[in-house]
């Protein structure tokens, strides 16, 4: 009888001390959202890694404090998602979930209306609750709200915030509409400065008329130089799209150089095109016309980081056959391993050495390249393989 009533009273135990803590509702996303639509209720989201310290003190110490739990159970809908698991990998790439543990706040229409982060004592992570759970943001969608003409500059500035990385278009239209209605008289701030340099692209943009009119209160924070050479970058932007050939996936070298030299200068107008001769070939895997660019743009490859040159060695490796190319992506990778030795860059220096035939080099680094990454817990599918090939 005796052990039947300890049984008992360790079950009721454990069923107390899992409803001392905010209650986590075990469904999938959708549900989740349905249930916080359908209750009027914002959505928060505990978003951890397994392996995060934070996170397990947050849910140790912090859930399970009766004004937390209080607090979350009564105002909100409450998930955890693992960000590395399950389902929790894909909200993670919507949210852009890069550091544990995250908080995220969600209105019934699955939209982000706050993040937060970190490890809080418990009056602060009561007191950011309470901040959020404002009847503002409980209003619906803020798609429609913005639809609708709102322009609350908090209201605006909380949009660039929180879409800036998973909604990148939403976030400019909202920082147009800011700065469109940022009175004259009210002198920017360093962080709206920020944002007005961070949502303008080219010199065809809406926010590049407050950037012109406002240099005075830019150049506060900026050096001018800097101003002047970012102006420039916008407007080379829009020569940019004007020399693309998208029918025969092709630059206009004399179109570009002829519009930016100008504006900008020789030295300045041949670094970008090349620049954007990089980008473009990669993007459309033109990959002779990307060689060239790439000889033409590293040929003093001293003044570059070695990293940059590891990349375009990389591609050199995987779609060049030139044997006068690959040995100088050779020399290019051999500046990123002579910096500081991995198992990507000592793989890419090993496949240069095998394709300009140097077996012996080739077969030394491949040896490094899977030793290095078997030792950090990496990946050595690829050293393998071209060891198989170098024997």
């Amino acid at each position: 009888m005796k052990k039947i009533i300890s049984g008992i009273s360790i079950f009721c135990s454990i069923i107390i001390a899992a409803q001392e803590t905010i209650q986590f509702q075990e469904l999938p996303f959708k549900d989740i959202i349905a249930k916080a639509k359908k209750e009027k209720k914002l959505v928060f989201i505990d978003a951890y890694a397994s392996w995060c310290g934070p996170c397990k003190m947050m849910e140790k110490n912090v859930f399970t404090q009766k004004a937390v739990r209080d607090y979350y159970n009564t105002n909100f809908i409450n998930a955890r998602f693992d960000m590395e698991k399950g389902e929790g990998r894909d909200l993670a790439s919507k949210f852009g979930v890069r550091s544990y543990p995250t908080y995220l706040f969600l209105n019934g229409e699955g939209e982000l209306v706050s993040r937060n982060t970190g490890y809080m004592e418990e009056s602060l992570f009561v007191a950011m609750a309470q901040d959020i759970n404002a009847p503002g943001n409980k209003k619906g969608s803020l798609k429609e709200r913005f639809a609708g003409g709102e322009k609350d500059p908090e209201f605006l500035i909380n949009i660039m915030k929180l879409n800036s990385n998973s909604d990148y278009d939403f976030a400019k239209k909202a920082s147009e509409r800011y700065f469109e209605n940022k009175k004259k008289t009210e002198e920017l701030t360093k962080d709206e400065i920020g944002f007005l340099l961070y949502f303008i692209k080219s010199s065809e943009d809406n926010n590049y008329k407050a950037f012109t009119s406002r240099k005075a209160e830019i150049i506060k924070f900026l050096p001018e130089e800097t101003y002047n050479e970012f102006d420039a970058q916008l407007k080379l932007a829009k020569i940019v799209e004007q020399s693309i050939d998208d029918k025969n996936k092709k630059i206009n070298d004399d179109y570009f150089l002829k519009a930016a030299e100008p504006m900008v200068g020789k030295e300045a107008a041949v670094k970008k095109l090349n620049q954007t001769k990089l980008s473009y070939y990669e993007q459309n895997t033109n990959f002779p016309e990307y060689e060239k660019a790439a000889l033409d743009y590293y040929k003093n490859s001293d003044a570059f980081d070695p990293n940059e040159l590891l990349r375009a060695a990389w591609i050199f490796a995987e779609h060049v056959k030139t044997p006068s190319s690959l040995k100088k992506a050779t020399e290019w990778a051999e500046k990123s391993v002579m910096r500081g030795e991995n198992s990507e860059n000592t793989y890419i220096l090993a496949k240069l050495y095998y394709l300009t035939g140097n077996k012996e080099n080739a077969k030394n680094y491949a040896e490094m390249s899977k030793n290095m990454a078997i030792q950090g817990n990496k990946d050595s599918n690829l050293a393998d393989e071209l060891l198989k090939q170098i024997q």
